[in-house]
């Protein structure tokens, strides 16, 4: 019995590992389908390099930005502005997001800002946030906190409001307080919406920071790509919208969609494969 459950386990183990590389072959598929076109196209059509750049050209850039070492203070800059926007987002939207949830007096009077702020949230604030906070790190984080606290604060209210009321009940008939209900009951059955909310705050952070690095900083993929315009680096411009999507897929993939999917499952809502 022992054996054959050995055996079933790992007859398991190698199904679930040929599918993620079988996905994962799907999913670089197209990627390198669109890099084989470009490699065709451009040679093929005399393209002028200012206009837009061939592959090795570009590959040319990015070997010369990691020599020099730029590529890693672009990169490291523009990470830790997002983590630490994103960090202030969710610390400062997730309370709130629950108390408009629980409470109809505080939703009824936050949610008309909500939606005037919503629209406004992100790139709209890069002006002022250099007034308030003069160019460089500061104006930044708070364009990235913009992006994700307004998405998250409305995930957060959405997940609190679909907690059936018999469950809020039933806890607190249970003996449950205001810190065991919150714990215990709201913030475990909003967090599948929290997480939501965060992986789609998160994308629109990515896009205002490097908005927001073209204007406010000397230092960032942002600014990389506008110093790059100025002196018709093509090469270096197609570069730094590479690392920026291959950045962005890496966070989606190795840490957002795994992050959601185990949330998700670890309540209730679906059962692992």
């Amino acid at each position: 019995m022992q054996v054959t459950g050995s055996l079933k386990g790992r007859s398991s183990r190698l199904i679930r590992s040929v599918n993620s590389l079988a996905g994962a072959a799907m999913f670089v598929a197209p990627l390198l389908a669109l890099v084989a076109i470009w490699a065709i196209v451009v040679p093929l059509f005399n393209v002028n390099p200012r206009v837009f750049p061939p592959v090795a050209a570009v590959g040319a850039a990015a070997l010369d930005s990691i020599r020099d070492g730029t590529l890693f203070a672009h990169v490291g800059a523009s990470l830790l502005r997002v983590g630490l926007g994103t960090l202030i987002g969710i610390a400062t939207a997730v309370p709130l997001g629950i108390a408009m949830g629980v409470s109809p007096t505080v939703a009824a009077f936050l949610t008309p800002l909500f939606r005037f702020f919503s629209v406004l949230a992100g790139i709209a604030w890069i002006p002022i946030a250099t007034l308030w906070f003069g160019y460089g790190f500061g104006a930044i984080v708070f364009v990235i906190f913009n992006a994700v606290f307004f998405v998250v604060a409305y995930n957060t209210l959405l997940g609190v409001r679909t907690i059936p009321h018999t469950l809020r009940n039933a806890a607190a008939s249970l003996g449950a307080g205001r810190w065991a209900l919150l714990t215990e009951v709201l913030l475990p059955g909003a967090l599948p919406n929290i997480v939501t909310g965060i992986r789609t705050g998160l994308g629109f952070a990515w896009r205002g920071l490097i908005a927001a690095e073209m204007i406010a900083t000397n230092v960032g993929l942002g600014y990389m790509l506008f110093v790059a315009r100025d002196f018709y680096r093509t090469e270096v411009i197609v570069f730094g919208m590479i690392v920026i999507g291959v950045l962005w897929l890496l966070i989606d993939r190795l840490l957002l969609v795994p992050l959601e999917r185990a949330t998700i499952e670890r309540w209730g809502m679906v059962r692992r494969a």
